[in-house]
């Protein structure tokens, strides 16, 4: 399967050098196009009060051209192509294009599916934006926390043939990681597992900025933390059919890009 990592949305959080970037995955399966994630969308640019409670702190850029429906025609297809949109979660700047792919099924795990539609906690009640739905899109839940182990991570389960939701609660109630295999090596791509390369490999220092609100946002700061030294371990095997993407780190968007899958 050949996979496109892409930037749906530039944002410039104060004291972050270099901002941050909503990192999409496109893949051409045989099945139909996929996309993990969204970024923002047309909607959000129209109206940013659609972003919601994060909007003053992550400063998005919202440019038409980072839009992934516009990417994806740039790449040749139509959006009526794109058959899946999988979810790491729930949050706005993930969420935001989801609207200009209405014939799209939307995967993601039955958690953070409970936990947008009934949200419990002040936090959630701001996170997820009940705008970004008003489309009424199909959404599909999974249970990854009943599936298979998967190097290492203790459940995952079979979206389409090739692309795993993996169980990694902690940033949101039922966040999840997604794994491609792209017949080449995997892609992993772990959302908001973390925010910049340094809190897994070191490589890098890592902006207070990031730490402060990592630790606000997070659902399960424990389950945060374990799931560093998770994927820490995963970086430091440093295996070469393993590619290792987050949702927000620039330069981890760039080394993908740079590789082909």
């Amino acid at each position: 399967m050949k996979v496109h990592h892409l930037n749906c949305g530039s944002m410039r959080p104060p004291a972050t050098p270099g901002g941050l970037i909503c990192h999409v995955l496109l893949i051409e399966h045989p099945d139909g196009l996929m996309l993990v994630d969204t970024g923002f969308g047309l909607a959000d640019i129209a109206t940013p009060s659609r972003i919601g409670r994060a909007r003053p702190l992550i400063r998005p850029d919202l440019r038409a051209e980072e839009t992934a429906i516009h990417q994806v025609r740039k790449l040749g297809h139509a959006p009526s192509e794109v058959r899946d949109i999988v979810l790491t979660h729930g949050d706005s700047d993930h969420t935001g294009g989801l609207a200009d792919f209405p014939a799209a099924d939307v995967h993601l795990s039955a958690a953070e599916s409970e936990a947008i539609r009934h949200p419990r906690t002040f936090g959630e009640r701001g996170r997820y934006v009940p705008a970004q739905r008003s489309h009424d899109p199909r959404l599909v839940e999974h249970h990854p926390e009943r599936g298979d182990t998967w190097h290492g991570f203790a459940a995952a389960t079979e979206i389409r043939p090739g692309v795993l939701l993996i169980h990694l609660p902690g940033h949101t109630r039922g966040h999840a990681a997604v794994a491609v295999d792209t017949g080449s090596g995997w892609i992993l791509h772990a959302g908001d597992a973390f925010y910049h390369r340094g809190q897994v490999g070191g490589d890098g220092r890592v902006p207070r900025s990031l730490l402060t609100m990592e630790t606000l946002v997070a659902y399960d700061r424990s389950a945060v933390t374990g799931n560093h030294a998770r994927l820490a371990a995963l970086w430091s095997a440093n295996r070469p059919d393993l590619t290792l993407v987050n949702a927000h780190d620039p330069e981890l968007l760039r080394r993908a890009q740079e590789r082909i899958h």
